[in-house]
Protein backbone atom coordinates (compact mmCIF):
# COMPACT_ATOMS: atom_id res chain seq x y z
CA UNK A 1 0.00 0.00 0.00
CA UNK A 2 1.15 3.42 -0.72
CA UNK A 3 2.04 6.28 1.75
CA UNK A 4 1.85 9.42 2.09
CA UNK A 5 5.38 11.15 1.68
CA UNK A 6 4.90 14.10 3.50
CA UNK A 7 4.53 15.47 6.96
CA UNK A 8 2.86 18.87 5.60
CA UNK A 9 -0.96 18.86 4.48
CA UNK A 10 -1.64 19.26 1.11
CA UNK A 11 -2.82 22.51 -0.26
CA UNK A 12 -3.64 22.55 -3.97
CA UNK A 13 -5.62 25.19 -5.29
CA UNK A 14 -9.08 24.65 -7.84
CA UNK A 15 -6.69 26.56 -10.48
CA UNK A 16 -3.79 24.24 -9.99
CA UNK A 17 -6.36 20.83 -9.99
CA UNK A 18 -7.94 22.18 -13.07
CA UNK A 19 -4.53 23.50 -14.84
CA UNK A 20 -3.63 19.59 -14.42
CA UNK A 21 -6.67 18.25 -15.34
CA UNK A 22 -6.57 20.07 -18.90
CA UNK A 23 -2.73 18.46 -18.76
CA UNK A 24 -4.15 15.31 -18.39
CA UNK A 25 -6.91 15.20 -20.72
CA UNK A 26 -5.05 16.13 -23.61
CA UNK A 27 -2.52 13.72 -22.58
CA UNK A 28 -4.88 10.58 -21.61
CA UNK A 29 -5.03 9.01 -24.97
CA UNK A 30 -1.35 8.10 -25.07
CA UNK A 31 -0.34 6.28 -21.55
CA UNK A 32 3.46 6.99 -23.10
CA UNK A 33 2.77 10.48 -22.05
CA UNK A 34 2.80 9.63 -17.90
CA UNK A 35 5.60 11.54 -17.78
CA UNK A 36 5.07 14.37 -19.13
CA UNK A 37 2.08 14.80 -17.33
CA UNK A 38 3.84 13.99 -14.14
CA UNK A 39 6.44 16.97 -14.82
CA UNK A 40 3.85 19.21 -15.52
CA UNK A 41 2.17 18.29 -12.61
CA UNK A 42 5.43 19.35 -10.72
CA UNK A 43 5.61 22.49 -12.33
CA UNK A 44 2.56 23.22 -11.27
CA UNK A 45 2.51 21.67 -7.45
CA UNK A 46 6.39 22.49 -7.28
CA UNK A 47 6.50 18.22 -5.94
CA UNK A 48 4.12 15.15 -6.70
CA UNK A 49 2.20 14.73 -3.37
CA UNK A 50 -0.06 11.49 -3.16
CA UNK A 51 -3.00 13.39 -3.70
CA UNK A 52 -1.44 14.57 -7.32
CA UNK A 53 -0.36 11.17 -7.91
CA UNK A 54 -4.04 9.67 -7.55
CA UNK A 55 -5.39 12.19 -9.83
CA UNK A 56 -2.95 11.51 -12.31
CA UNK A 57 -3.07 7.49 -12.23
CA UNK A 58 -7.18 7.76 -12.33
CA UNK A 59 -6.96 10.27 -14.87
CA UNK A 60 -4.20 8.50 -17.37
CA UNK A 61 -6.04 5.19 -16.33
CA UNK A 62 -2.56 3.97 -15.02
CA UNK A 63 -2.11 2.02 -11.97
CA UNK A 64 -0.94 4.00 -9.05
CA UNK A 65 1.98 2.68 -8.46
CA UNK A 66 3.43 3.06 -11.96
CA UNK A 67 2.80 6.52 -11.13
CA UNK A 68 4.88 6.79 -7.36
CA UNK A 69 7.19 3.95 -9.33
CA UNK A 70 8.30 6.63 -12.09
CA UNK A 71 8.19 9.61 -9.19
CA UNK A 72 10.40 7.28 -6.80
CA UNK A 73 12.77 6.20 -9.58
CA UNK A 74 13.65 9.43 -11.30
CA UNK A 75 15.30 12.12 -9.05
CA UNK A 76 13.89 15.04 -10.96
CA UNK A 77 10.47 14.33 -8.93
CA UNK A 78 10.02 15.33 -5.46
CA UNK A 79 7.36 13.69 -3.39
CA UNK A 80 7.87 16.36 -0.38
CA UNK A 81 7.57 19.67 -0.89
CA UNK A 82 10.64 22.34 -1.00
CA UNK A 83 10.79 24.43 2.10
CA UNK A 84 11.09 27.97 2.38
CA UNK A 85 15.18 27.39 2.42
CA UNK A 86 16.43 24.89 0.68
CA UNK A 87 19.45 22.64 2.69
CA UNK A 88 21.52 21.12 0.36
CA UNK A 89 24.70 18.85 1.17
CA UNK A 90 26.92 18.14 -0.95
CA UNK A 91 28.12 14.24 -0.58
CA UNK A 92 30.15 14.07 -3.48
CA UNK A 93 33.52 12.54 -3.73
CA UNK A 94 35.41 15.51 -2.26
CA UNK A 95 33.10 16.84 -0.03
CA UNK A 96 32.48 13.64 1.51
CA UNK A 97 36.21 12.70 2.10
CA UNK A 98 36.52 15.97 4.21
CA UNK A 99 33.08 15.13 6.20
CA UNK A 100 30.42 16.39 4.72
CA UNK A 101 28.32 12.94 5.64
CA UNK A 102 28.79 14.24 9.63
CA UNK A 103 27.82 17.81 7.92
CA UNK A 104 24.49 16.25 6.60
CA UNK A 105 24.32 14.01 10.22
CA UNK A 106 24.19 17.60 12.25
CA UNK A 107 21.94 19.25 9.92
CA UNK A 108 19.80 16.23 10.09
CA UNK A 109 19.42 16.04 13.63
CA UNK A 110 18.94 19.67 14.06
CA UNK A 111 15.69 20.30 11.68
CA UNK A 112 14.19 16.78 12.89
CA UNK A 113 14.05 16.07 9.10
CA UNK A 114 15.96 13.32 6.86
CA UNK A 115 16.39 13.41 3.11
CA UNK A 116 13.97 14.70 0.85
CA UNK A 117 11.87 16.20 3.37
CA UNK A 118 10.78 19.46 5.25
CA UNK A 119 9.94 20.57 8.43
CA UNK A 120 6.03 20.86 9.55
CA UNK A 121 6.49 24.65 9.37
CA UNK A 122 7.23 24.56 5.83
CA UNK A 123 10.44 26.14 6.55
CA UNK A 124 13.26 24.63 6.16
CA UNK A 125 14.39 20.74 3.48
CA UNK A 126 16.81 19.20 3.51
CA UNK A 127 18.58 17.11 0.59
CA UNK A 128 21.55 15.56 -0.49
CA UNK A 129 23.47 15.55 -3.39
CA UNK A 130 26.48 14.75 -5.76
CA UNK A 131 28.50 18.11 -6.45
CA UNK A 132 27.79 21.40 -6.36
CA UNK A 133 31.22 22.56 -8.50
CA UNK A 134 32.72 24.25 -5.27
CA UNK A 135 35.34 21.07 -4.51
CA UNK A 136 37.84 23.44 -3.03
CA UNK A 137 35.90 24.46 -0.35
CA UNK A 138 34.94 20.79 0.79
CA UNK A 139 32.84 20.27 3.01
CA UNK A 140 30.24 22.65 1.51
CA UNK A 141 26.24 23.14 1.90
CA UNK A 142 24.26 25.14 0.77
CA UNK A 143 20.98 27.05 1.93
CA UNK A 144 19.32 28.35 -1.30
CA UNK A 145 21.75 30.01 -3.42
CA UNK A 146 23.53 30.60 -0.25
CA UNK A 147 27.18 28.66 -0.17
CA UNK A 148 28.79 27.60 3.00
CA UNK A 149 32.13 25.95 2.29
CA UNK A 150 35.16 24.70 4.57
CA UNK A 151 31.90 23.46 7.25
CA UNK A 152 32.16 21.73 10.34
CA UNK A 153 29.79 20.12 12.37
CA UNK A 154 29.70 23.03 14.96
CA UNK A 155 29.19 25.47 12.61
CA UNK A 156 25.79 23.97 11.41
CA UNK A 157 23.73 25.46 14.40
CA UNK A 158 25.17 29.05 13.73
CA UNK A 159 24.54 29.15 10.37
CA UNK A 160 20.77 27.79 10.18
CA UNK A 161 19.67 29.91 12.64
CA UNK A 162 20.57 32.67 10.61
CA UNK A 163 17.14 31.79 8.62
CA UNK A 164 15.17 30.81 11.81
Amino acid sequence: MLKKMSKIPFHGTPEQEAELKACIDASKHDKHLLMTVMQKAQDIYGYLPFEVQVMIAEGMDVPLEKVYGVSTFYAQFALSPKGQYNVSVCLGTACYVKGSQAIFDEISKELAISSGECTEDGKFSLEDCRCVGACGLAPVFMVNDDVYGKVTPDQVKKILAKYA
